[in-house]
């Protein structure tokens, strides 16, 4: 059975404990918090012939169909390659789905995931399963970022927050699952992970630290002129793009945060916190709410998964950043 999480557990027995449920939901909150676990949770329980309390029972032939992937009633939608959009055509699989009889002749139940995948056709193949659900179907729907979804999907499921566990939880979740860190590397990386301590995790699985040290080292070398813009562009070809806007956006933002308050506290972690506060000593503000809005632009680019060429965008992104100290 899958496992929820510590910090899920008032909003499972809110969920799993409704008497009459609702055609469609969407679960949303940060990437990183456990929603893919309650929803896979949920649809046990939905699907389970004969549940004990909030529970699938775990030993019906609907639960031991779910376990081995075979369930005939259950739907799991998802881009075919990571990162890429859900088409339309995936969509008009899962509508012929809802108009079929379930076989087990209990409910029928859909995951969605991630719901802002869709792109526009196939979002609007989606709203007729939404606005007329066939029988007992339960869509439930997963979004990192409710923001892009259609108002229409939206307004068509019972919308679920999902909370960001807080920070205390999080750490003593991190703890045990990284018992080989120490305390000081899961604070660093749970705030990589903007909180969020799955996301943490998986950052550490990717080496996230490895990859920090790599880039600040690269800037400071930028700034001394010890290395050009060009060079670095192409030195930071095999780290995540979103990953390096994140990092610069959230340095501008650091540097705009000090310049109105004067307050070191809100520098970011200790390895960019010198650098951050030079910056923000040294440049005109007209210029760091400049190289912010540009961020923020190609960042969105960057989520859209626009066609960019990514060593001219950095190279961009680092002649800018040199040229931050000084007037304006």
């Amino acid at each position: 059975m899958v496992e929820i999480y510590p910090w899920q557990t008032s909003l499972w027995q809110q969920l799993a404990g409704r008497t009459r449920h609702a055609h469609a939901y969407l679960l949303h909150g940060p990437t990183g918090i456990g929603k893919r676990a309650l929803a896979e949770r949920l649809m046990a329980r939905l699907l389970c012939q004969h549940p004990n309390g909030l529970e699938a029972c775990g030993h019906c032939k609907a639960c031991h169909l779910l376990a081995a992937g075979t369930h005939p009633d259950n739907f799991v939608l998802e881009p075919e390659e990571a990162d890429k959009a859900i088409k339309v055509d995936q969509v008009r699989e899962l509508v012929n789905f809802v108009v079929q009889t379930a076989q087990l002749g209990g409910r029928k139940v859909i995951l969605l995931e991630p719901a802002e995948a869709m792109n526009l056709n196939a979002a609007n193949a989606l709203l007729k399963s939404l606005e007329e659900p066939s029988g007992e179907t339960v869509l439930l729907l997963i979004s990192h970022q409710p923001s892009r979804l259609l108002p229409t999907i939206r307004s068509r499921c019972v919308q679920q927050a999902c909370p960001l566990p807080d920070r205390a939880s999080s750490l003593a979740w991190l703890e045990g699952a990284l018992p080989q860190s120490n305390s000081e590397e899961r604070e660093e990386l749970l705030t990589l992970a903007a909180g969020s301590p799955l996301a943490a995790l998986r950052l550490q699985a990717q080496g996230v630290r490895e990859q920090r040290a790599l880039v600040v080292e690269g800037v400071k070398k930028l700034l001394k002129q010890q290395i050009g813009a060009s060079q670095l562009a192409e030195s930071w070809n095999a780290l995540p793009l979103l990953q390096l806007f994140d990092w610069f956006c959230d340095w501008s933002q650091a540097m705009l945060r000090y310049r109105l308050t004067g307050d070191q506290q809100v520098l970011g972690l200790a390895d960019m916190r010198k650098v951050v506060q030079y910056l923000a000593d040294k440049s005109g503000q007209a210029k760091i709410l400049a190289i912010q809005d540009w961020l923020l632009a190609q960042r969105q680019k960057v989520l859209g998964k626009a066609n960019l060429n990514r060593v001219l965008l950095l190279e961009a992104l680092l002649v800018q950043w040199a040229s931050l100290p000084g007037p304006g």
